[in-house]
């Protein structure tokens, strides 16, 4: 994210709202302004726009407000393309990761993350983060009982999310375990 923050230019910002959303990048490069309520914090991705076709709201954190803030406000799109009325290419968010000589990581790539960190380093209810990534419960069942979209819990994990990118990443120092050491011969 320190990286991704120094890149200059629309595709750099929606690689980060992507980020700071958990979104699919169609879904954030085709955002409007009519979508998104700063004073609430709150981002409605309207059904049409959804791969499971029904409305998702995303909570919006400060950091997420403040990129959105810095953004001009030319037309409907929040991230024009350089065609008039044209949202960004898909092609354009994997130019940014070319620049950062990030061939090892893809746009997708940073849902997977945001999941697995989920999973592996905070105590949210799985159902919870599957809302976040607008899933669908498998079981019918459940989602036919299930109507509620987890907002307020969601809100939580959210600010989770944007403080754990926020952070810094250490540099890893790897100190190998089977150094080879010298052995001298004991007299029997």
């Amino acid at each position: 994210m320190v990286e991704l923050r120094k890149q200059v230019g629309t595709a750099g910002r929606v690689l980060e709202f992507t980020i700071l959303t958990a979104a699919r990048s169609g879904e954030v490069r085709g955002a409007t302004w009519a979508e998104i309520d700063l004073d609430a914090g709150l981002w409605v991705v309207p059904a049409e726009r959804i791969k499971m076709g029904k409305e998702h709201r995303v909570p919006l954190t400060a950091s997420a407000i403040a990129l959105l803030n810095d953004l001009p406000r030319e037309g409907d799109l929040v991230f024009p393309g350089a065609k008039e009325n044209a949202a960004l290419s898909d092609m354009s968010l994997t130019a940014v990761l070319l620049r950062m000589k990030r061939t090892d990581i893809t746009v997708h790539g940073f849902r997977s993350t945001f999941r697995d960190w989920c999973a592996e380093s905070i105590n949210f209810p799985r159902e919870v983060c599957e809302h976040t990534l607008a899933h669908s419960l498998p079981d019918k069942v459940e989602a036919a009982y299930r109507r509620g979209d987890l907002l307020d819990k969601r809100v939580h994990l959210m600010k989770a999310w944007a403080d754990y990118c926020a952070k810094p990443q250490a540099e890893a120092s790897v100190t190998p375990i089977g150094r080879q050491r010298k052995t001298t011969k004991r007299p029997a």
